[in-house]
């Protein structure tokens, strides 16, 4: 069969072969889970079109790869290189900073339009199954085709797989899922058990069941789209703008700068979204309903409660700064020794300080430490353990501060110690700190401080407990 090929370019020139047959012809299409991105390269037995127009592209094409592919003679491959080249030089790189400022106060729904006007089938919504939905409907509302895809760890909750069927019907869409190694999870669970998270951390975990199978589907792509918004994690998505480029992971070209990433809810309070969720009637997960805010991994969310932030029902039994899985590893900064910034890992004095209540008393280590060592006090107090620039620290700031002015001249003290930075060790070997913040009382009548042992930290939970040990 002969192929004719026709190359777009300024000359409108045109090349033609019949000295091959078309089963000679080798086009590899990237992928994202079981789909394949073939109108990158339109390929038919008919005829081959190559065009040098990316007006989406983060960086040019790689010339050099096409010269290599096998699917054309050397001397035409190196005629249609040449052709590719010429077009590919006139096309400028996107400022997505300026684009990023340029739509700072544009809504969500004018976000995900340019977005998926300017990348087309090259981008994809990566969706949790959590108020995230919101993005499929935003996307559905621009009228443009879109693609949606997700991480299927195979720890999800069954209320999140029931909620991908019922998105999947009610959109008329296929979800494009991705799946962690099995071998690697096998080698996971074999060597160190079900819920060795628990135990070390999670970031291996996350690791296998997350990152890796993130890093394929991205590969396939030359943008995504997140909904990640600014006041889920003070501590480290506070300064997420609307369009990126990605800085950890790569697209399809390769390379640093190579993705796009687009936060179209960034600047949307969570209340907000539920307003929309509700007014447009989107299918949402039911463990909502069961007070779960942020939803990930069974083993791995619970609900939260009054007086907490919402990222605390993500990996409980760690400190704040180790609550991003790895996927938005990019919003951890980093100061110029290498180490993570202030409002993650709480090594500077620079974060405003919180607990300011004229009642709230503010203790030094040799303060705190001469009050563990007084057996008969004439007063019980309460204590709490501290970092500036934790979320969740913050979250409670205004019930522990009513608590201080509640319990002024009542016979009992309220106190904060910083316990972050230089003082964490101490912490945690003295005072018993596991994450903060962490609620000491220590009784009129005892040495021995007893820990606060509940996350629920309005002034009528602790008023309660205080009653019960004082």
């Amino acid at each position: 069969m002969a192929l004719a090929i026709n190359v777009s370019s300024s000359s409108s020139s045109a090349i033609s072969t019949s000295s091959f047959p078309s089963s000679e012809l080798k086009v590899s299409a990237p992928r994202i889970g079981s789909l394949r991105l073939s109108d990158r390269v339109n390929v038919s037995t008919a005829s081959l079109s190559l065009s040098g127009k990316r007006s989406s592209s983060v960086k040019p094409l790689n010339v050099q790869s096409i010269a290599k592919e096998s699917f054309v003679p050397s001397q035409a491959a190196s005629m249609v290189t040449s052709e590719v080249t010429e077009k590919l030089d006139v096309v400028e790189v996107e400022d997505f900073e300026e684009l990023a400022k340029s739509l700072e106060t544009a809504s969500p729904l004018e976000i995900m339009d340019k977005a998926l006007d300017k990348f087309g089938n090259d981008i994809a919504i990566a969706f949790s199954g959590a108020e995230d939905v919101a993005l499929i409907e935003y996307a559905h509302l621009t009228g443009r085709p879109f693609r949606v895809f997700s991480l299927d760890t195979g720890r999800l909750n069954p209320e999140t797989y029931r909620l991908f069927d019922t998105v999947e019907k009610h959109y008329g869409i296929r979800i494009e899922y991705m799946f962690p190694d099995a071998v690697e999870v096998q080698a996971l669970v074999r060597n160190k058990g079900l819920f060795s998270f628990y135990e070390d951390g999670h970031q291996e975990c996350c690791r296998i069941r997350k990152v890796r199978p993130l890093r394929r589907a991205l590969k396939g792509l030359r943008a995504w789209i997140t909904g990640q918004r600014k006041d889920q994690s003070p501590g480290t998505r506070s300064e997420i703008p609307v369009v990126q480029v990605d800085p950890v992971f790569e697209g399809l070209d390769g390379g640093a700068g190579s993705l796009v990433k687009w936060n179209p809810v960034a600047n949307v309070q969570g209340n907000d979204v539920w307003n929309f969720l509700r007014t447009m009637d989107v299918p949402v997960n039911t463990l909502h309903a069961a007070g779960y805010v942020s939803i990930g991994c069974e083993p791995c969310t619970r609900a939260v409660l009054p007086g907490q932030h919402e990222r605390e029902g993500r990996w409980w039994w760690e400190d704040a700064k180790a609550k991003e899985c790895g996927l938005h590893k990019g919003n951890i900064k980093e100061n110029s020794n290498g180490n993570a910034a202030a409002n993650v890992n709480g090594t500077s004095s620079t974060v405003a300080d919180i607990f300011k209540s004229e009642n709230v008393v503010s203790l030094s280590r040799q303060g705190i430490e001469n009050l563990m060592k007084l057996e008969n006090r004439k007063e019980a107090w309460i204590v709490v353990l501290y970092a500036p620039w934790c979320p969740f620290c913050q979250a409670m700031e205004g019930s522990f501060d009513e608590l201080a002015d509640k319990l002024g001249g009542s016979g009992v003290k309220v106190a904060k110690f910083r316990a972050d930075g230089d003082q964490k060790e101490f912490a945690k070997r003295e005072l018993q700190l596991g994450s903060f913040p962490t609620i000491l009382v220590f009784p009129k009548n005892s040495s021995r401080p007893i820990k606060y042992p509940s996350e629920k930290r309005d002034v009528d939970s602790l008023t309660s407990f205080l009653n019960l040990v004082r």
